[in-house]
């Protein structure tokens, strides 16, 4: 990240020189910052050019300029003070430029000299992969060094002497440990799309991952592209929610659930005595449920059914209409109030707040049989509500449906797509449409 630091450096540099428009500079800096943060402009890249960043790089320092010039023409009505503020501007815009061309030079010599690379595995046995290997070991600037191939179990290729394979699809997670592995190219693999992504989703495999497009002789250059060589690369976002993002949600998880069980703490005290009033059993009903990494943990709810045996509530599937849930429970299963005391086990660390429901051992190990892609649901932790879930997919839907919107969500997980799911869960059960 050395990048971000000079950018600021470099666009507050003329500050020293008049401290006339220090407010302004400073907000345009860390505007300009921004809008390079959200286009991408600080996120690595295989081929490094300063003439490719130029354009997006210029064009978001006259909209973050236009923007704050626009508030000093409105606060200040001298001219000389709005001119002398686009002066100093121009000059921040020219050291910022003047920076990008010593940083990128400097990170094109490291690379080239081999002081600053990756190791890198390729996912791949055909005439794509061999010619990356080729690129990579030729080229430095690129930034990687190659380790080997990993491929299909099936596959049939025939590579000459010296182009190694370290292992087979099934392995990827042991051997991008093994062999210290930072970056994983999929490149043109024979094998079933499903096996790949299993792959690819593996725990733990903390890696940069880049895709060679299939039909890259058409491959769109929208966005930033990107390329080792004339084979086009495109980096996908890392199918796991791991490290600092993972430390966000479980650090708003604990803020929210803390809040929700001081402000509702009224509703649940109705709800405990409309439960206890209701006879037996119980206030809260008490479930064992599989949560983070398959780890199991006791999930607790109001009580809104009894089962007829202590073993027919891990093995039996629960639908709105079952004859076992009363009036009141079904009153608290369409409104979700049976799914409050949850918030406890939120705060305990259990749960999360959005996530993949979580789901009784019995079912887990059946749907996982079944359904590729259901067990990948346990990467993350479970919540409390769901994508899959204010999408409709709730009581008797297909588990194959919301194994796929749940591994959605994982994999392009945002503060902002929780805050969208917990708006639409309220929207749900304002309309009363809960289980």
């Amino acid at each position: 990240m050395l990048t971000l630091p000079v950018d600021l450096v470099a666009f507050l540099a003329p500050v020293l020189a008049s401290q006339a428009y220090w407010k302004g500079m400073g907000v345009a800096a860390l505007l300009s910052v921004t809008l390079f943060t959200v286009g991408g402009l600080y996120h690595g890249r295989r081929h490094m050019s300063f003439l490719d960043d130029l354009p997006g790089l210029f064009g978001r320092m006259l909209v973050a300029a236009a923007a704050v010039g626009i508030v000093v023409a409105i606060r200040h009505d001298s001219v000389d003070y709005l001119g002398g503020f686009l002066r100093e501007v121009a000059v921040s815009i020219a050291a910022v430029l003047l920076g990008r061309v010593v940083t990128t030079t400097v990170v094109i010599i490291a690379r080239r000299r081999r002081l600053v690379e990756h190791g890198a595995i390729i996912v791949g046995g055909g005439p794509v992969a061999v010619e990356l290997a080729r690129l990579l070991r030729r080229y430095p600037q690129y930034g990687l060094r190659f380790c080997g191939f990993v491929d299909a179990p099936s596959a049939a290729h025939h590579r000459p002497e010296g182009r190694p394979l370290l292992g087979d699809l099934n392995d990827l997670g042991r051997l991008v440990r093994d062999v210290e592995c930072d970056v994983v190219i999929i490149a043109d693999i024979d094998c079933p799309e499903t096996e790949l992504l299993a792959a690819a989703r593996a725990p733990g495999l903390a890696i940069d991952l880049w895709v060679v497009p299939r039909l890259r002789e058409f491959h769109s250059h929208s966005g930033r592209p990107d390329h080792i060589g004339a084979i086009p690369v495109v980096r996908v976002r890392r199918p796991a929610l791991t490290g600092s993002r993972l430390a966000i949600k479980r650090a708003s998880d604990i803020l929210f659930a803390a809040t929700a069980l001081v402000v509702l703490s009224p509703i649940l005290l109705l709800c405990a005595l409309a439960t206890l009033a209701d006879g037996g059993g119980g206030v809260f009903f008490y479930q064992r449920r599989i949560g983070h990494l398959g780890r199991p943990f006791n999930l607790v709810k109001f009580r809104t059914m009894r089962p007829q045996d202590p073993a027919e509530a891990e093995t039996t599937w629960s639908i709105a209409d079952d004859r076992r849930v009363g009036p009141l429970g079904r009153f608290m299963r369409r409104t979700s109030l049976d799914e409050l005391p949850q918030l406890w086990n939120i705060l305990r660390g259990d749960m999360t707040v959005v996530g993949p429901r979580p789901e009784r051992p019995y079912f887990v190990d059946q749907f996982s049989a079944e359904h590729p892609g259901y067990a990948m649901r346990h990467r993350v932790p479970v919540g409390l509500t769901g994508l899959a879930q204010v999408s409709g997919l709730r009581g008797d839907t297909p588990i194959s449906d919301r194994a796929r919107f749940d591994n959605y969500y994982i994999e392009n997980w945002s503060l902002w797509l929780d805050i969208k799911v917990l708006v639409r869960t309220v929207a749900e059960v304002l309309r009363g449409r809960g289980r």
